[in-house]
């Protein structure tokens, strides 16, 4: 199951790149936390987990068992999709349009947070 939420985290990364190095910083932003999103997913099926499709599960999941109990990843991490989901609120919902210095940072986020779960999914 966890190999689809990979596709789906690997597809949005692709976009969020496709849309930011186009000028589209709300795109890319959305999708971006988008790939985290799904990528958070993925590792959380892949040990053992069911997360549901609620965000603040997932984060909460990701965050509690991932992070503070097994120690699966670092405490860096634990806020990311939290922040993420920030700012993809702004380029989804909020009438102002995400900058290119915010776009940038999500984009590097998600790449950060992908590479990071795809290291222990070993896909």
């Amino acid at each position: 199951m966890y190999e689809i939420y990979w596709r789906k985290a690997a597809e949005n990364l692709a976009d969020a790149e496709a849309a930011y190095e186009a000028g589209r910083n709300n795109a890319s932003a959305s999708r971006a936390y988008y790939a985290a999103f799904h990528a958070a997913r993925a590792v959380l099926f892949a040990k053992g987990f069911s997360p549901s499709t609620d965000h603040k599960v997932v984060q909460t999941m990701f965050s509690n068992e991932l992070v503070n109990r097994r120690k699966v990843f670092p405490a860096a991490y634990k806020s990311y999709l939290v922040d993420m989901q920030k700012r993809r609120g702004v380029a989804d919902y909020e009438p102002v349009m995400v900058s290119n210095r915010d776009a940038q940072l999500q984009l590097k986020q998600a790449r950060e947070f992908c590479s990071i779960i795809e290291e222990k999914i070993q896909l």
